[in-house]
């Protein structure tokens, strides 16, 4: 059981947890029992094999505290929420604008245009310091994604538009494979394997894009959008698609940076991961907690935003973001502009 930031973290397998008047309660096999004042806490979030009482889960409700199951491997599964919150104008207002296809593809393009422009400034980041060879391929690929980029405005349908966006993806995660550079015993990084990732690196990275669109989920709950109308995405039975959509400008700069970092700096290291019969990868309990820890400092970067004219929290800026939508789809703005970093 691990608290940061208001939030608490359980991944001890076969805890359980009890609500105990105000306080929740931490029962688990060979672990002394814990309790902890529940006014301290925001959200629970679960991993794996964890069970919580319906008392518990009742309270939470009640008191708008979040509950999110997560897959040991990170993967998001399911979140519990007390009774839906917010401006049902704004709601309807995005429900409107997705049934306008040109609205809709204006919203898509331009979740697109953040991830390839935030994706490219990752690489050009790298190629600062990378040796000669590295430094030219990068800079090659950067120019590939500039010119993607460039057609993004002129993409007539959302077919087009997610077309750009995979020949984009798949040029960035080769230049991440050149950014690379973890201990010997981690396998090269193979490209982007998903459902189940296959190797280290990639469990890592699905385990940070987890953490991210648990967080942009929760910003568009925040200012009362429904996080499963989206616009890039699309609709399907339990898929927050919104969420979805407006991760993709975070994803290279929030999640694909701290995984560079800790897998370059050795942070991580191979006995941080095992390999489940079927050969599906994941973090180990402690991978988990050490990537955890670093998650809740990296929310607390500071990062410059364009349209706010200062610096603001990693941890706040999907809830910009999901404020600058909004105010879109209301018409007080022409556009959804995505953050980028300089």
């Amino acid at each position: 059981m691990t608290e940061m930031l208001n939030t608490l973290y359980v991944q001890t397998q076969g805890a359980s947890l009890h609500l105990d008047h105000d306080s929740l309660k931490l029962v688990a096999p060979d672990v002394p029992k814990r309790t902890l004042p529940l006014r301290r806490l925001n959200a629970i979030v679960l991993y794996g094999h964890v069970a919580i009482s319906a008392e518990l889960l009742a309270r939470c409700a009640q008191d708008g505290r979040s509950v999110v199951w997560m897959s040991l491997s990170g993967r998001f599964l399911s979140r519990v929420d007390g009774p839906i919150r917010g401006n049902v104008l704004l709601r309807h207002a995005q429900h409107l604008a997705h049934a306008n296809p040109a609205a809709r593809l204006q919203i898509a393009r331009s979740c697109v245009a953040g991830k390839l422009q935030n994706s490219r400034q990752v690489l050009l980041r790298g190629a600062r310091d990378a040796p000669t060879p590295v430094q030219t391929s990068l800079r090659g690929l950067c120019e590939d994604i500039e010119d993607l980029l460039a057609r993004c405005p002129d993409a007539a349908d959302l077919e087009k538009l997610m077309g750009l966006e995979g020949q984009s993806a798949r040029l960035y995660f080769q230049g991440l494979a050149d950014m690379l550079r973890p201990e010997p015993a981690i396998p090269a990084f193979p490209g982007r394997i998903k459902r189940p990732p296959t190797d280290p690196i990639n469990a890592l990275l699905s385990f940070l894009y987890s953490l991210t669109r648990a967080l942009v989920h929760g910003a568009a709950e925040q200012v009362g959008l429904d996080p499963y109308l989206g616009f890039l995405h699309g609709l399907r039975p339990g898929k927050p698609a919104l969420a979805l959509d407006l991760m993709e400008e975070f994803r290279p700069v929030l999640a694909d940076r701290l995984a560079l970092t800790l897998l370059n700096r050795r942070q991580l290291r191979i006995e941080h991961f095992e390999t489940l019969p079927g050969g599906a990868v994941q973090l180990t309990d402690d991978g988990r907690k050490l990537v955890l820890t670093e998650w809740q400092g990296w929310k607390t970067k500071e990062w410059h935003h364009r349209l706010v004219g200062r610096k603001i929290a990693a941890c706040l800026l999907p809830v910009v973001q999901s404020r600058v939508l909004a105010r879109h789809i209301r018409g007080e703005l022409p556009a959804y502009v995505p953050w980028t970093v300089g």
